[in-house]
């Protein structure tokens, strides 16, 4: 099989040790790690790429946001414990890819390496829903990409609106929000 045989990628988004030092986004912790590690499993299986997206900041501030700015604090700095897979994570083989914005697109090459790939349709996880997980679908859309979002491999730092707002992204751009059968369903009658 070659990598451009399937034409559905997975694409897991900041699934690092400091996006769970939140109280808020802890009890996600054990169900991402569970789901991912399943989803990924099934992506490989399947002949399907897989992708690990992590937002990586340098401490001089040059890739800081401005909410990290104004408040003066950065996070996930390169080398740190922060910037780390979450350790009990099994998603390889994946190609690695670092990004300083919400959007895995934002100044990085995903979009070119899918179009490589023959990559026309991606699924994704990972943290959160109303932030990193929700910036990246808008930009696959624009970067005319077909989304599907994992619901048990997606946590958000507040449950009512995080899923809100996926929600009205899934409305506004024709994106769905699958089950894990749904899932499973697109992973194994689309593999290569």
């Amino acid at each position: 099989m070659t990598e451009s045989s399937s034409g559905v990628a997975v694409v897991f988004i900041d699934l690092q040790e400091g996006f769970f030092e939140f109280p808020e986004m802890q009890d996600s912790r054990q169900r991402l790690v569970s789901e991912s590690t399943w989803l990924a499993g099934v992506a490989r299986s399947h002949g399907h790429r897989v992708f690990v997206v992590r937002t990586v900041h340098a401490r001089d501030k040059s890739t800081w946001t401005l909410k990290m700015l104004e408040d003066d604090q950065g996070f996930n700095f390169e080398g740190s414990h922060q910037a780390e897979l979450l350790n009990e994570l099994e998603l390889e083989p994946a190609t690695h890819l670092q990004k300083i914005r919400d959007s895995a697109f934002h100044g990085t090459s995903l979009a070119q390496r899918l179009r490589t790939g023959g990559i026309h349709t991606l699924v994704l996880a990972g943290v959160t829903a109303e932030s990193c997980v929700g910036a990246t679908g808008r930009d696959a859309f624009a970067h005319d990409f077909q989304v599907v979002y994992a619901r048990n491999a997606i946590a958000s730092s507040d449950p009512d609106s995080g899923w809100s707002e996926l929600e009205g992204i899934c409305e506004n751009f024709r994106q769905r929000i699958l089950d894990r059968p749904d899932l499973e369903r697109l992973l194994t009658t689309t593999s290569g």
